[in-house]
């Protein structure tokens, strides 16, 4: 028989012993108290982090704030600084809000935009004010769209433009705090151009790239993009080019509108910008191509956050300009998904509600980033 070697019992490890405590023996710790304070274990202190609840109600508290600051300085009451640094307080709040939102660094990007806020109070030139004025109604357009969510019917699409609208209506207020000397036509072209850019760069990577588009995304798009050149193209030729006649009779329209019903709706917002929106908005719950109809969204955004730029604009004028608009549009986008739902959705009643029920497709919280 072979002879073998006797198993040997497994020796436990030895527990690591805490600092001042006590070993795996129960031996207490009588060797002095500065031998046993550097050994043992260290524990980390944990430092809680506020959530994305807590920010979003921080920031939500700042523009109100700011958003006093700037109703005081139209009545005009309060010191003469407090428009100013309302305007700089909403625009480090909203580049910092789009940051979080777009899954960039909102700390790097909200300082960023504050210390350029401070040089441009302090420096307190008419350049610099106007360049701050149009990136703020960038920012402020941009992230009205981003910062709405799904919606399963018409009436939470309603809703989610209602709240994109009232987002730039605050950033349209910081764009008068800032008090800019621009030349209207220009000042929309430039910041439109800017928003437009802007969101179709945060579009191309929420919608997966070119190729997540697919046949029906591309249509949009194509359709999307043709309906905002040909109404650019015409503004521009009929205010170039256009006869006496057709020019006279369509701001008689205009001012009819302006003298009987306060104001006018604006075309951009009124045809694309809120129909899109909502268009988006609905989509959004059962694809992703939601995301390219919404990226047009800011052709409702930016007419609302510049429109107050103009000195000719009373501030009841743009309001109710934002009200005709907002209702011509919603009754366009409900026309949309209709016709929508009726070429691609289920057929019969009861097929069309459970469509509704199913659709739900997954989306970060309004306060939670995106990417």
């Amino acid at each position: 028989m072979p002879r073998t070697a006797p198993r040997r019992r497994a020796e436990r490890p030895e527990r690591p012993t805490r600092a001042g405590g006590r070993d795996a023996r129960g031996s207490g710790s009588s060797g002095g108290s500065g031998s046993s304070a550097g050994a043992g274990r260290r524990w980390a202190v944990a430092v809680p982090h506020p959530s994305g609840r807590r920010k979003a109600l921080i920031a939500f508290v700042v523009v109100l704030l700011a958003l006093g600051g700037l109703v005081a300085g139209m009545v005009p009451a309060g010191p003469g600084w407090l428009p100013d640094v309302s305007a700089v307080a909403v625009a480090t709040t909203y580049t910092w809000a789009l940051a979080a939102r777009t899954g960039g660094r909102p700390l790097l990007f909200g300082g960023l935009t504050l210390a350029i806020g401070v040089a441009v109070l302090v420096l307190d030139q008419a350049a610099l004010r106007t360049g701050a004025a149009v990136l703020t109604c960038a920012v402020a357009s941009v992230l009205a769209v981003m910062a709405t969510v799904p919606a399963r019917t018409f009436l939470a699409a309603a809703r989610e433009c209602g709240f994109a609208l009232l987002v730039a209506a605050v950033g349209a207020l910081a764009v008068v705090g800032l008090e800019p000397r621009i030349t209207v036509l220009r000042f929309e072209y430039v910041t439109l151009g800017l928003a437009l850019l802007g969101a179709f760069l945060v579009v191309h990577r929420l919608g997966a790239g070119l190729h997540g588009l697919g046949r029906r995304g591309l249509v949009t798009v194509v359709i999307g993009s043709a309906v905002l050149a040909l109404a650019l193209a015409y503004a521009e030729v009929l205010r170039r080019y256009g006869t006496p006649g057709l020019v006279t009779s369509l701001l008689d329209g205009v001012r009819w509108s302006r003298e009987n019903l306060g104001a006018f709706p604006r075309p951009l917002e009124a045809l694309l910008g809120v129909p899109a929106l909502v268009w988006g908005c609905h989509m959004r719950a059962r694809r992703r191509q939601g995301w390219w109809v919404c990226a047009f969204g800011v052709c409702a955004t930016v007419p609302v956050a510049n429109a107050l730029a103009n000195p000719a604009v009373t501030l009841l004028e743009w309001a109710l300009s934002i009200a005709y608009g907002a209702l011509v549009g919603l009754v366009l986008g409900y026309a949309v998904i209709r016709t929508d739902l009726a070429l691609t959705g289920p057929r019969g009643r009861r097929s069309r509600r459970a469509e509704e029920a199913a659709a739900g497709r997954p989306e970060p919280r309004r306060t939670d980033a995106l990417l």
